[in-house]
């Protein structure tokens, strides 16, 4: 099954553009990363998490209304799997040491809701130097991937199609922070995931067209590289779309019909999906074929000869 058959559509001829386009958007993302960051949860900052199942439905506002009531201000409560279940996600930020959150949610809503019992599920505290630690895991772990990936592609390729694939890749991972920051969301564990699996898909999609144009390059030895490029995108942009689309399909089934837990995950990775498809296709390549100009033009430059 294909999209489209035999383009010819100039994806190099407009790189210019998307690299003005690319580098602000890079540049404001860095620039609220910087100033304004990221609103961390108790994965990362300390608190409590606690998993209540009611006997009966009740609605989110009265159970936010009655954590208030016992003195917490810094929540987040969800709802765990379908409706009927009547399960809650309740977290609470870091309060004072000493101070018992589950215990006191626990007997403020036995009092609150004394007609609808409750199961507590499970339990979770995590302490502030556990939460450092884990964001600085985090960090560690998008960045040994971007190594791992540097290295892996340059021994597949060579140098010039690896730093391309994980400038791409960086420039995917900004781009999608930014727009986390400026949605005002959460930045948990299940976001990190989700940033994870950026990475992994934006680069399987450089991968794929590299692979292409590696292919191209051996059979059509007379063209240059930039008709090269063109050629071999155009030839992977069915594949590429229909991957691209039917992951959004699946993230938008997700999104609405997974589940409050799972919003973030799946609304990062439909932005990611997007972003990763654009780099691949005007990100990565072109910064390979720009690179590949300055060598040759350099190795073509003459040294300047002194008359007498």
């Amino acid at each position: 099954m294909e999209f489209f058959r035999q383009t010819n559509f100039d994806f190099i001829g407009i790189r210019k553009y998307t690299y003005i386009f690319s580098a602000a958007v890079t540049l404001i993302s860095l620039i609220l990363i910087l100033f304004v960051g990221f609103h961390y949860g108790i994965d990362f900052t300390g608190g409590t998490s606690l998993e209540l199942k009611f006997a009966n439905p009740i609605p989110i506002a009265d159970i936010r209304s009655a954590v208030g009531n016992a003195g917490f201000s810094d929540t987040e409560i969800k709802q765990i799997g379908p409706k009927e279940r009547n399960a809650y996600l309740i977290r609470v930020g870091m309060m004072q040491e000493g101070i018992p959150v589950a215990d006191v949610i626990q007997s403020h809503f036995s009092q609150v809701f004394p007609n609808n019992p409750y199961e507590v599920l499970s339990v979770t505290q995590i302490g502030p130097k556990i939460g450092g630690e884990l964001r600085r895991a985090g960090l560690m772990s998008i960045l040994v991937a971007l190594v791992g990936m540097l290295i892996y592609i340059g021994w597949r390729f060579d140098s010039k199609f690896a730093v391309g694939a994980v400038i791409a890749t960086f420039h995917d991972v900004i781009f999608v922070m930014g727009l986390f920051i400026l949605l005002g969301l959460e930045m948990t564990l299940t976001v990190l995931a989700a940033i994870l699996t950026i990475v992994g898909y934006s680069i399987n999609d450089t991968i794929v067209v590299y692979d292409r144009i590696r292919e191209n390059l051996k059979i059509h030895r007379r063209d240059n590289l930039a008709t090269i490029m063109n050629l071999s995108m155009n030839q992977t942009l069915s594949r590429t779309l229909l991957t691209g689309v039917s992951t959004l399909v699946v993230l938008i089934i997700l999104f609405f019909m997974g589940g409050e837990v799972i919003h973030d995950f799946s609304l990062v990775l439909f932005m990611g999906t997007i972003v990763g498809t654009y780099s691949s296709i005007w990100v990565a390549s072109a910064l390979v074929l720009d690179w590949n100009n300055r060598v040759e033009a350099k190795k073509h430059k003459k040294p300047a000869t002194r008359t007498a």
